[in-house]
């Protein structure tokens, strides 16, 4: 009787496939365990710069991994592989004497997945663009606002930071569709962080965030109301200066909560799941840096457990210090 319920309310034209329908259930686990906003990794994100600053971005990350799902289920190894491009665009600049900073990028994402269902092996797949994300940040202590020319002089102190992170659903969706790279609805994590330097060559960062999440009042078939209980995220760095421009870092981070509720049933998708990685950024040409980063599941009780590598160009230039 639960199965046959569960086909009845997946029915679709074009997903029709008994079989299928049963990735499709398990896939969505997937989609909601893959949005990037609880696993970033992300080192240095609030390093005192000085203002007037333009950095372009361009990565390419590719992850692949399996999914733990309901054992009462019928279906084994479910695996997916994700690769995403982003383009992004940064400034930095002076807020009330302090130094701030506001970033915007966008993502296109293709995704596979396959499982085995009763025996046989079956698989999907999406592309298309993922939802934008949006970033403001400002460094409140230890980083005031300072150009380029002036930038060596200072000397380097422990930094309180403050940013907000927004994910905006401009996302391929379809109401009609389980699994879709957009989710339809609006996200934002206030997050507060200390990035203490120690001597010239060690900073250490430590970063504290909330989830929040709006509904989603058009889940699957366009008639489902999704929400979302807030998720809590810690980051930790560790990086060493090798010289000016160029560093390493050891990553980790852990992230708790978001219990979901689906047409007002409750879910068993609460997240208590950690990741560890390491970030390497070196100079190349003129203006120009590369990063390449490795991360991997550490502990994973619900959703996916991805191994991920990434590469990301970045070019950075300065406007000229205006009089007075």
């Amino acid at each position: 009787m639960g199965k046959s319920k569960v086909c009845r309310n997946i029915n679709h034209p074009g997903e029709g496939h008994p079989v299928l329908r049963l990735i499709f259930i398990l896939l969505m686990l997937l989609h909601l365990s893959y949005e990037g906003w609880s696993q970033d990794l992300d080192p240095r994100a609030y390093i005192w710069i000085p203002i007037n600053g333009n950095f372009v971005n361009a990565g390419f990350a590719y992850s692949h991994g399996g999914v733990m799902t309901d054992p009462t289920l019928p279906v084994e190894n479910l695996k997916a592989s994700l690769q995403t491009i982003n383009l992004g665009y940064g400034r930095s600049f002076g807020l009330f004497g302090k130094t701030a900073q506001v970033f915007a990028a966008v993502p296109y994402t293709w995704a596979q997945a396959s499982a085995d269902v009763n025996g046989q092996r079956e698989s999907i797949s999406r592309s298309g663009f993922s939802d934008m994300r949006l970033r403001a940040s400002i460094l409140l202590f230890g980083a005031p606002a300072t150009t380029r020319a002036n930038f060596a002089k200072v000397k380097r102190k422990t930094i309180l930071g403050l940013s907000l992170n927004v994910i905006a659903p401009t996302g391929q969706y379809f109401t009609y569709k389980l699994i879709n790279l957009g989710t339809h609805r609006w996200s934002f994590r206030p997050e507060l962080a200390l990035s203490h330097p120690m001597g010239n060559h060690w900073v250490i960062d430590v970063y504290t965030g909330l989830w929040l999440f709006t509904n989603n009042k058009e889940f699957y078939t366009g008639h489902t109301f999704r929400s979302q209980d807030p998720m809590g995220t810690i980051q930790g760095h560790l990086s060493y200066n090798i010289n000016q421009k160029m560093w390493v870092a050891l990553d980790a981070t852990f992230y708790y909560g978001g219990t979901s509720t689906i047409g007002g049933v409750l879910k068993d998708d609460r997240q208590s799941n950690s990741r560890i990685g390491a970030t390497f950024l070196f100079p190349f040409l003129k203006k120009n840096s590369i990063k390449l980063a490795a991360s991997t599941g550490a502990i994973v009780r619900s959703g996916a457990d991805f191994n991920t590598i990434s590469v990301g160009w970045q070019r950075a230039w300065f406007g000229k210090k205006k009089s007075g």
